[in-house]
């Protein structure tokens, strides 16, 4: 018989919100979402994704787009596939 484990940890509020947000329209709690990831290292024995430290341009990137800048925007799915085959 297992028994359950509580984890508890600090993350800011913004990224538990954008998290939670994602997980609600998955139709997934934020427990389910944990355990899913728990797995996940158990099977990859690991992180199961790559970490890496983002260049200086990538970086930079980051910072304009979450302020807005240099965003690129189209009225629908079906102008960007147009545009992105010209």
């Amino acid at each position: 018989m297992s028994h359950n484990a509580i984890i508890t940890t600090r993350i800011d509020e913004a990224t538990k919100n954008q998290a939670v947000e994602i997980f609600h329209k998955l139709g997934i709690t934020t427990s389910q979402a944990i355990a899913m990831y728990f797995r996940q290292v158990i099977y990859a024995r690991g992180i199961p994704f790559d970490i890496k430290v983002p260049n200086e341009e990538t970086i930079s990137t980051f910072k304009r787009t979450d302020a807005g800048k240099d965003l690129h925007r189209v009225s629908g799915i079906d102008k960007l596939a147009e545009e992105l085959k010209a």
